[in-house]
């Protein structure tokens, strides 16, 4: 007999999850009777290991062989709290610790609580949504390409269907300068389409004026890229979509700018005085030079990229807080949030800057930061981040999901891991914040997620974009989608589809993940697979906002419920090879099932489906 504690379960704490300042929560651990128990004490340390307070659990009841201790503690200021359990009994005493979803006697993890703050809030609109992120140059082409500005060396695609351009030049430099001519145009062109896959939260990769594809490298924060558009394309870009009911939200990357800017202006492109150019520049203090002006910080030592002192004053007064500051910009212009590009290098201080001006510029503004990990604990350079104690996102790019995700569909995990890594996120994150989590399978930074189910192939450059898929993958790989994104779409959070992947399109990483869309040449099948996916999605609510309980993790089968006003929905997914029989309800969506009997059905290797419960 073991002693029992899980913080997931009401019966040990109460309530689930993130608690706010002074809220009361009881917690209750069985431990067995031949322990010979005579104390047990809750230890609670602050996120830096200072002791918080000691919290005495007191005998509640005896439960045939366990006896039941039970206690209660609040939290006066928000923050990130750790905790564990002393146990004293009749010939010692020992520390009990976490280990997975059991306990372990002096080994293992803290618990987790956080403290958020009480006026929290995330936007109504982004509870549930359904996010699609477009890499502006490759996703739709109308009309010509306006040039204007743009440097030299560059190549313009005279084919949309041409290989992306992935070999160094002489220098061994990759310039990401080779485009295809994208732009808003193409992109509200393809609008119907978006709203056809249910979309309500379109999310462009970085628009603003720049000299590679990407365009993380800014030239000017405020002026869209002329191959782009005019800002008043981009304006009615987004009256467009916010007729069609979907959210427009941009890439906002302040953690560096890039060398050819207004900023920098390393090779004198800009009119102006740049960084580079001279000490007496406006924009010099954003940047640190260690031997003028050719040694200076920048991102991950591209030098192409310096990186900004981002509490430089003068630097938060454009992105902020001066007038026409860079983030009002934009949201004056029609959009409504930024996904920030390595929020994990922005430091609190600016973000709390950040998020306070969207609010009060446009009051339900959304603000999504990149972080790969659990974003509720995360340390980046040595200090712990605030992003939810301090209410700064108001969601993560949730890629602990992608992970569970694509290690089920491959056998790495029989499926103990999926719920494990679902539910302590759950756990970890506000529930304001996990309504609103983005839940990608696929981005700009990943492989295509077709080759992530089912290549690990690790060769240089030219391999990568000589390598396709083979039929034998492909057909495994499409297979293994339609039931890693009918997980996506039903787990808490916003399901995030990365262009082109509904289309069957495949790649390793950067740049080979950023083909252009395959317009004319998509897998029609993938794509009615995900209509259907989204269609489900904006029709049921429970799987919008619902929470979460798992009653099957293991032998590849995974079930859930999720409930929401009354209503509940089942969840079933089987990959294991033998048929699993459940029960009937009113099925809402299903693949690879059948009915045996007139209250059963089963369902086979790689079914799925959602079932309404009646009542």
């Amino acid at each position: 007999m073991r002693i029992l504690y899980d913080s997931k379960l009401l019966e040990h704490k109460n309530p689930f999850g993130t608690l706010t300042p002074d809220q009361v929560c009881r917690v209750s651990i069985h431990i067995p009777a031949s322990v010979m128990t005579t104390a047990v004490t809750m230890s609670i340390t602050a996120e830096d290991g200072t002791p918080s307070q000691s919290v005495k659990l007191t005998l509640e009841k005896k439960k045939g062989p366990y006896e039941i201790y039970t206690g209660e503690f609040s939290l006066k200021t928000a923050g990130l709290y750790f905790y564990f359990f002393r146990i004293e009994h009749k010939n010692g005493s020992f520390r009990l610790f976490k280990q997975g979803d059991d306990t372990n006697m002096e080994a293992g993890d803290l618990w987790q609580v956080s403290c958020i703050p009480a006026d929290f809030t995330t936007p109504d609109w982004a509870k549930g949504a359904i996010i699609y992120q477009v890499f502006p140059d490759r996703f739709c082409k109308v009309g010509k390409c306006d040039l204007t500005g743009k440097l030299e060396p560059y190549t313009v695609h005279s084919d949309w269907y041409e290989e992306v351009e992935w070999r160094p030049n002489e220098k061994g430099e990759v310039l990401n300068n080779d485009f295809y001519g994208g732009n808003f145009k193409g992109i509200m062109e393809k609008l119907p389409y978006l709203a056809s896959l249910g979309v309500t939260i379109l999310y462009l990769n970085p628009i603003s004026k720049s000299f590679s594809s990407h365009r993380y490298d800014t030239g000017d924060y405020k002026t869209p890229d002329p191959m782009l558009g005019t800002e008043e394309e981009f304006t009615q870009l987004c009256e467009e979509a916010h007729k069609l009911g979907m959210k427009v939200i941009l890439d906002g990357v302040y953690s560096h700018t890039g060398s050819d800017s207004l900023y920098f202006n390393r090779k004198g492109s800009f009119d102006g005085l740049g960084a580079y150019q001279s000490k007496e520049s406006p924009y010099y203090d954003w940047y640190t030079f260690y031997d003028y002006p050719n040694s200076y910080n920048s991102w991950w030592s591209f030098d192409t990229l310096p990186t900004v002192k981002k509490m430089n004053p003068k630097f938060i007064e454009y992105i902020i807080t001066g007038p026409d500051s860079v983030v009002e910009h934009w949201l004056k212009a029609g959009c409504d949030g930024f996904r920030l590009d390595v929020v994990d290098e922005i430091p609190d201080e600016f973000l709390k800057l950040l998020k306070d001006k969207i609010r009060q510029v446009k009051p339900d503004a959304f603000l999504i930061g990149e972080v790969w990990e659990d974003a509720s604990n995360k340390i980046a350079y040595g200090k712990r981040r605030r992003y939810f104690v301090d209410g700064e996102l108001d969601s993560p790019m949730n890629y602990p999901f992608r992970t569970a995700i694509i290690n089920f569909m491959r056998r790495i995990d029989d499926g103990r891991n999926f719920k494990n890594t679902v539910m302590s996120i759950v756990e970890n994150y506000p529930p304001q914040v996990m309504a609103c989590a983005m839940n990608l399978l696929g981005t700009h930074d990943t492989s295509r997620i077709l080759t992530a189910l089912v290549d690990d192939f690790n060769g240089d450059r030219a391999a990568k974009a000589a390598r396709r898929l083979t039929r034998s993958q492909m057909n495994t790989a499409v297979e293994r989608l339609l039931v890693a994104s009918f997980l996506q779409y039903t787990l808490p959070g916003c399901p995030s589809l990365y262009y082109g992947d509904e289309a069957g399109m495949e790649g390793y990483g950067d740049p080979f993940c950023r083909r252009p869309f395959p317009w004319g040449r998509e897998d029609r099948e993938l794509m009615t697979h995900f209509k259907r996916l989204g269609f489900l999605r904006t029709h049921c609510e429970p799987l919008q906002k619902g929470d979460i309980k798992f009653f099957q993790g293991e032998n590849m089968q995974i079930g859930f419920t999720r409930s929401y006003k009354g209503q509940t929905v089942r969840v079933y997914v089987n990959r294991s090879s033998d048929d699993w029989e459940i029960p009937v309800g009113r099925i809402l969506l299903g693949c690879n099932m059948h009915t045996v009997a007139k209250d059963a059905l089963v369902l086979g290797h790689n079914g799925y489906c959602v079932v309404l419960e009646m009542n």
